[in-house]
């Protein structure tokens, strides 16, 4: 059984590994080529895009792929359509594994809002000094903003337009909330704006944040596209692919 795993996440590393060298699955993971030096998954790797939902088609098809597995970060919307799109149109299985979204405990002070440029509106009136945590793409949202001051935390440097008035923090987690509350106390922060990726390893800045009283602006997820099964753990991505046609038959 030939699986394709778009990945680039905890979840699609997991999922290879307990697939690698399962007998009768040849599993092949996709990452997008967006960080300079990504963790690559256990078994063969393909890393850049398709060009598009025909692009990736027509990969599928000429790679006999017998089912598709978006394990995409939670925001990375378009390569999930796409995904669903080929599958769709091949008759492939789709599942998507996407992680449960974080949920407020008591003495968070959130502000969910649909989208960057909603975060960018949400930050009057919250303070003047953000730390910015949505990965280096989409950051130009906050261009405008001339009477804030960023800390900008990602792994690899923005492309585009940055805040006239930011500090660029270059990093990759996980982190402890001994480490986030360091930062906020550091550079004197007044608002965090995060997008709801969820999972337990970039939530400590959540809970960093709940102890110093300063308000979160979360970002909600994009909705999934139509059809597929969505499941929440590598371990469920793990026992749906053993249990479909191809690996059954």
């Amino acid at each position: 059984m030939k699986i394709l795993i778009l990945g680039g996440t905890r979840e699609a590393r997991e999922l290879a590994q307990l697939a690698s060298g399962e007998r009768g699955f040849d599993i092949v993971s996709s990452l997008a080529g967006r960080v300079r030096d990504p963790q690559l998954p256990a078994g063969a790797v393909r890393i850049g895009g398709f060009g598009g939902a025909d692009g990736l088609r027509e990969w599928l098809a000429a790679n006999e792929i017998d089912a598709v597995v978006d394990a995409t970060h939670p925001f990375a919307a378009a390569m999930s359509s796409h995904a669903a799109t080929a599958a769709t149109e091949l008759g492939l299985p789709l599942l998507h594994v996407r992680r449960p979204g974080w949920v407020e405990s008591p003495g968070d002070q959130w502000i969910r809002v649909p989208d960057l440029a909603g975060a960018a509106d949400a930050l009057a009136g919250l303070g003047e000094r953000v730390f910015l945590t949505i990965g280096r793409q989409g950051v130009a949202a906050f261009a405008g903003l001339h009477r804030h001051w960023f800390l900008i935390r990602a792994i690899d440097p923005p492309e585009g337009a940055v805040p006239t008035r930011h500090q660029l923090l270059l990093a990759r987690g996980p982190f402890t909330e001994s480490e986030e509350s360091g930062l906020l106390a550091e550079h004197r922060i007044d608002v965090l704006v995060t997008k709801d990726s969820g999972g337990a390893l970039t939530d400590a800045k959540l809970a960093a944040a709940r102890a110093a009283g300063r308000p979160v602006v979360v970002v909600d997820r994009p909705a999934l596209p139509p059809g597929g099964t969505v499941v929440n753990s590598a371990g469920d991505a793990w026992t749906w692919l053993r249990r479909t046609p191809s690996a059954s038959g």
